[in-house]
């Protein structure tokens, strides 16, 4: 199979969707590896090191979308690269198509084969490929929560640490997955007061097992409570390819703390704060009232060569089987897999994305038999 790989060209992007022991394990089963020349420098991966294992650089973004099969990327294509999906191009990327209109009607009219990483799900419910970057986003929102609590950027003038005789920052983390759990972590780390909120009460007793934060069941009067006390909120709650409910109303923040800050994790999947709207690291916040909102739609793109080498140690096995068997066998032969199939032949697979746009939905086990 000939497996392309572009430069990702989203703002501030310097992910890459495969890293040279990729390569390797491509090329030594028969395929052929095409990359973007530059396509790693971001994740401090050089053309040479690619070249080294065996992958051809190209040095048109048109050259390598032009000649793949299979297409692997990072983040869902952007408006100028709509043109190069086509019916014979195989897709695998993270899409986040619920919260994504234009690109679920480019997809369906190329009619190309779309795969999501986010929602290849194993039996257990878990999500092996989106977890490596919700535990990035994780790790990374205490960080930037911290940075906007500061005085100087706008913040209330809070400290997350602990200083003795002086409360720390309130951080109040909702949900409890793997984005959640490593932003309760990295807060508690840091020396703030950590209150974690779920609906799911095993997810609620593990963390309460093994951190040193509080815990409570979620419901709309306790996220209420708590986000009016809290310095800082970090969003983290997921529905599986599907649109993200929204928590924390407008009314929520008028009442929140002068300087408070709001980081929504889940702003891919259309955010869980209702005044939420997508940023880049370039322009990564905004005001809503006297609070600041970060939501910066490719988190872990500020961390490239560590989310480079974490995304790639999960997404391999898949590619790998999709590259020896072809998408269609690979899926039948692996139910976990099948999850992540979106968008097939013109038609949306995936039934949250049809529900979130109210669009005709094709079961996968159609899809798959077609």
């Amino acid at each position: 199979m000939r497996i392309s790989i572009p430069t990702e060209v989203k703002d501030n992007e310097f992910r890459v969707a495969i890293t040279p022991v990729g390569v390797a394990e491509l090329v030594a089963a028969g395929h052929e590896v095409a990359i973007q020349a530059g396509a790693g420098t971001g994740s401090s991966i050089s053309d040479e090191d690619y070249a080294a294992q065996g992958a051809t650089i190209v040095g048109s973004a048109d050259e390598v979308w032009e000649r793949a099969d299979l297409l692997l990327k990072v983040k869902e294509p952007v408006a100028d690269e709509y043109r190069h999906l086509r019916e014979d191009l195989t897709l695998f990327t993270y899409l986040h198509l619920a919260a994504d209109r234009p690109l679920t009607d480019a997809l369906v009219e190329s009619r190309a084969t779309a795969i999501a990483y986010e929602t290849v799900q194993l039996p257990d419910r878990s999500l092996p490929l989106l977890i490596p970057m919700s535990e990035v986003a994780g790790c990374l929102a205490p960080q930037m929560g911290a940075h906007y609590l500061t005085r100087a950027a706008g913040g209330r003038g809070v400290l997350m640490g602990h200083v003795t005789g002086v409360e720390p920052a309130k951080v109040v983390v909702l949900g409890c997955g793997a984005a959640g759990a490593k932003a309760a972590l990295a807060a508690a780390g840091l020396g703030a007061d950590v209150t974690v909120l779920d609906t799911d009460m095993a997810k609620l007793r593990h963390v309460s097992n093994y951190m040193n934060v509080q815990t409570l069941a979620s419901s709309r009067l306790t996220v209420r409570e708590q986000v009016l006390q809290a310095d800082l909120v970090i969003g983290t709650v997921l529905l599986p390819g599907s649109r993200t409910p929204r928590l924390v109303t407008h009314e929520m923040v008028t009442q929140m703390k002068p300087g408070s800050v709001l980081v929504d994790v889940a702003i891919d999947q259309g955010g869980c704060f209702e005044d939420s709207h997508p940023t880049t690291h370039e322009d990564p916040v905004f005001q809503v009232e006297q609070s600041t909102f970060y939501c910066v739609g490719n988190m872990p793109g500020a961390v490239p060569n560590t989310s480079t080498w974490a995304l790639t140690n999960s997404t391999l096995p898949y590619i790998v089987r999709i590259a020896n068997l072809g998408w269609q066998a690979a899926m039948q032969a692996d139910p976990a897999l099948a999850k992540g199939l979106n968008v097939q032949g013109g038609r949306i697979v995936y039934p949250g994305v049809a529900q979130a746009f109210d669009l005709p939905h094709t079961p996968v086990d159609e899809a798959l038999a077609g």
